[in-house]
């Protein structure tokens, strides 16, 4: 009878655990079931709820095809316009280099290897302005020293009262022709170059502006005027300006400009010679189909942004060497030497001045080798008489 009690107490011990587990689990799945139906919180850093990835871009897909399947990511449009250098795209536009919208890279003296266009700028801003600009400062302040220590040449002599006449009439419109378009082009290149550094803080941006703009347009026009009269000039003067004996005597004593005693020379000194070689023929050369590339006359030309790099380049680097070479031309024609200036306004100089800084030309002259006057005097009369100054 004990046993039996024993028995039937353990049995309902189990009963009431089984019972307990059972509820357990009921209360378990219902908590599991619940918290299943409830939708999660949003993820702060993620997309936003209901939000449906696109397709993944393919590589080979066009502008079209991405505006499908990734709205909002013209990668095709950009490596297109990235890669048109080397393959151009299409276009119903007409010209040249139409479809290419970067330049194809390339590396020019002193640049990065880069595109055309990026190297073509580091040149002109990092060697052309801050080189050009120091050379052309550096010629301006050894003429003004220059000036400030030996001052005008010449002038030791006394006037005799009969002149020779150095220039003809043409000569001398050819000259001041030339001259007046250079000294244009010079301030106007300048000023387009340098302008920003020196006039822009001073007079603005708007004036400034309108400047550049107006000599933009003075030296598109007077170029071409420029290369005439500097082909007139180069076969006026050419025949004078051949190297001759005393020429080299002259260069190595430098022309006797330090010591005060002149050394002797022909009609054109060594150094005019060389102005006029270097300068009118080389540069001038150089100078001329440059710009005139620029300025887009030449015919049959495509005028390709490649070539237009080139060819400013080519020309900035030549004009700037040219205006330092003719600065000190410009000084001995007016300031630096007496009488200079007077020559090619009136063509005539007094045989005291043709002794002192060409007698050699002199020396002919008086031999009767070359004529003392060349342009037919008017009314017939044999005599020159001095012009006024």
């Amino acid at each position: 009878m004990t046993v039996l009690s024993s028995s039937l107490h353990s049995f309902q011990q189990v009963k009431a655990l089984l019972a307990g587990a059972a509820l357990a689990a009921a209360c378990a799945s219902s908590a599991w079931a619940q918290q299943a139906a409830t939708p999660a919180a949003p993820d702060k850093n993620g997309p936003p709820a209901g939000f449906v990835a696109p397709a993944a871009p393919k590589a080979d897909e066009n502008t079209a095809e991405r505006a499908k399947s990734q709205p909002g990511n013209n990668a095709p449009f950009w490596r297109g316009v990235h890669d048109s250098g080397t393959a151009p795209g299409s276009t119903s536009l007409p010209g040249a280099e139409m479809g290419v919208l970067v330049q194809k890279f390339t590396q020019y003296p002193g640049s990065d290897y880069t595109n055309a266009g990026e190297a073509w700028r580091q040149v002109r801003n990092k060697i052309i302005i801050p080189y050009g600009g120091s050379l052309l400062f550096i010629v301006g302040l050894a003429i003004a020293l220059f000036y400030w220590r030996v001052g005008k040449l010449g002038g030791h002599s006394t006037d005799t009262g009969r002149v020779i006449e150095r220039f003809t009439p043409f000569e001398r419109a050819a000259h001041w022709t030339n001259a007046i378009t250079f000294v244009s082009l010079a301030i106007s290149g300048i000023v387009m170059a340098w302008g920003k550094y020196f006039l822009l803080p001073i007079i603005g941006s708007t004036l400034f502006g309108w400047l550049t703009y107006l000599l933009k347009n003075v030296h598109n026009f007077a170029g071409p005027l420029f290369a005439v009269s500097l082909v007139i000039v180069f076969l006026t003067f050419l025949k004078d300006n051949w190297p001759a004996k005393g020429d080299l005597n002259w260069l190595l004593k430098g022309g006797g400009l330090l010591s005060g005693n002149e050394v002797p020379s022909h009609r054109f000194n060594a150094a005019e010679k060389v102005v006029f070689w270097a300068g009118v023929f080389f540069l001038g050369a150089i100078v001329v189909v440059s710009g005139l590339w620029l300025d887009k006359v030449i015919p049959g030309l495509q005028y390709l942004r490649t070539d237009m790099q080139v060819a400013h380049m080519v020309h900035a680097v030549a004009t700037v060497l040219m205006m330092a070479m003719f600065a000190g031309h410009i000084y001995i024609g007016t300031l630096g030497m007496d009488g200079a200036y007077k020559a090619m306004r009136t063509g005539y100089v007094d045989e005291a001045w043709a002794k002192e800084h060409h007698e050699l030309w002199y020396n002919d002259i008086k031999a009767g080798k070359i004529p003392a006057q060349r342009t037919p005097p008017e009314g017939g009369g044999q005599a020159v008489a001095k012009p006024s100054a």
